[in-house]
């Protein structure tokens, strides 16, 4: 009977490897630190993974992460929560890098912080991070990381007789109508948000946030 693999441990062991290292381990410590008996399993391991995208050889002879390495499983939706070691590594989970999910355009594409809350209705949150892929060509209905009259905003981009407008997504807030100046500096791709744990312990007590 063939005994299932664990590359997806082995995996998981390198990433933290590599994060607390900076650098993954030399063929010799492999086997210690995924815990096998000895080089040859640790030699299969890594010849799965670099078959599978994750790895691969460098000119000096040493391994190296690819684009892939820290790629996140993305699921399909005909699973249910979880993740089961498995021999292959399809069966509905595929590997997604999370910058390829969200940018399109990398030499053109700048990470820019949100600050307040003129656009909570449309679900970017004061704290959250835009991915804004820098171009003047943004038509309406997109939004937009821009300068006005000295002020840079995350806002919607509308058009009043052929002149732009910034438009907010809070009741609270006014449409801006630029008075002097107007650059587009970008239009937003996605929107990343990182919840504390804070926040996740205080919600599995009961307590007001």
């Amino acid at each position: 009977m063939t005994r299932p693999n664990k590359d997806a441990s082995h995996l998981k062991v390198l990433r933290e490897h590599l994060v607390q290292e900076k650098v993954l381990p030399s063929y010799a410590k492999l086997g210690a630190l995924l815990g096998l008996r000895g080089k040859a399993g640790a030699y299969k391991v890594i010849q799965r993974l670099v078959s599978a995208g994750y790895l691969e050889h460098t000119s000096g002879g040493r391994l190296a992460p690819t684009d892939s390495f820290f790629a996140l499983p993305m699921l399909d939706d005909t699973l249910h929560a979880g993740l089961v070691e498995s021999t292959s590594w399809s069966g509905g989970v595929a590997a997604q890098a999370l910058d390829r999910l969200l940018v399109e355009q990398p030499a053109s594409t700048v990470l820019v912080p949100v600050r307040g809350d003129s656009m909570i209705e449309a679900g970017v949150l004061d704290g959250d991070t835009a991915v804004v892929e820098r171009t003047e060509n943004a038509e309406a209905g997109d939004f937009v990381a821009a300068l006005v009259d000295g002020q840079y905003t995350v806002k919607e981009l509308r058009f009043e007789h052929r002149r732009p407008v910034l438009v907010p997504h809070n009741k609270q807030y006014e449409t801006i109508r630029p008075q002097q100046e107007l650059q587009i500096l970008g239009v937003v791709r996605g929107i990343v948000r990182r919840y504390e744990q804070g926040r996740r312990s205080a919600r599995k007590r009961g307590e007001n946030l």
